[in-house]
């Protein structure tokens, strides 16, 4: 099958190039590396430094006989987003309807997207999230992403273009930049291993559901061969304090001093724990890692940078 992955080269989109090459897919980066990085690719991938929003994508998707696409590149940072709303749009809303538009023109079949579990559902009432939950976002990144599910489904009914929606939570592992404001664990793990200093925003009891990055890929794998058009949550359903997280990637990196407490950040919400229960029935997925197993992976992976 031959795949356009937008965002291959970043923290997510790379691992699932990986995997569709891993199961014998013919596999096209487009990636400006404003966010990704060039050692991210996988060399058996070809590649086109390109911004999504670039005229000459369409002559790339019809040359290289795009089959599917798989859609993670973004604006990704919560705070970027309520800063400046306007790029958050541009490219988040606008980037993927002309992706969708080239998806018509160049007679792809299947659309699979990166959407935002996190952010999606806005401040939890009730938890874990179902996706059936009533959709309020909290930023402008999140309303972005909820956009352009209903884009998709536009799209669908008009074109016959078939579509996988993808809610991740919390995403870690190897390949997060740490330098980010989203990578939570990156930047613990970052700064723990360094011996460094760091605040926890808030007062460290916000809840998230921490997901690793090689379940992520797997859950793209499985969306490839899913029939019908659907969105499912990719998360744990397992809710962790940002308090927890600091004690568990001590441990892990003997680290030994105490955190300090900051201001909260503006659009962040105070739980966000995903029901997976309609992936593990339909899309026949499951989280593969716990926290401890990821985390413990991740650490490692750190130590050798």
């Amino acid at each position: 099958m031959k795949i356009l992955v937008t965002g291959g080269a970043g923290f997510i989109g790379s691992h699932v190039v990986d995997a569709y090459i891993e199961a014998g897919h013919h596999v096209v980066i487009v990636d400006d590396l404003s966010t990704g990085k060039k050692e991210n690719l996988n060399l058996k991938a070809k590649f086109y430094h390109m911004n999504i929003l670039d005229d000459k994508l369409q002559d790339v998707m019809k040359g290289e006989g795009i089959e599917v696409v798989n859609h993670h590149a973004a604006q990704i940072k919560v705070k970027a987003s309520m800063e400046d709303p306007y790029f958050d749009v541009k490219v988040n809303v606008l980037g993927s309807v002309l992706l969708l538009d080239l998806c018509r023109r160049a007679d792809v079949k299947k659309f699979i997207f990166a959407s935002s579990g996190g952010a999606m559902y806005g401040e939890a009432e009730q938890g874990p999230f179902p996706e059936t939950y009533p959709a309020r976002p909290f930023s402008v990144y999140g309303a972005s992403k909820y956009s352009v599910e209903h884009y998709l489904d536009v799209f669908a009914q008009n074109f016959g273009l078939e579509y996988v929606t993808l809610r991740y939570a919390n995403v870690f592992g190897p390949r997060q930049d740490a330098s980010g404001e989203g990578g939570v664990v990156a930047i613990f793990t970052n700064c723990m291993l360094h011996g460094g200093d760091f605040q926890i925003h808030g007062d460290g009891y916000n809840v998230r559901d921490y997901v690793y990055v090689k379940d992520v890929a797997r859950a793209n794998m499985l969306a490839l061969d899913y029939p019908q058009n659907e969105a499912f949550n990719i998360g744990t359903g397992v809710s962790v304090t940002t308090n927890q997280l600091f004690e568990t990637l001590a441990k892990a990196t003997s680290y030994s001093k105490a955190p300090k407490h900051g201001v909260a950040r503006l659009g962040d919400l105070k739980k966000s724990v995903l029901d997976n229960s309609k992936a593990k029935k339909l899309l026949k997925w499951e989280p593969k890692f716990d926290l401890k197993a990821g985390l413990e992976e991740t650490v490692e992976c750190y130590k050798k940078l």
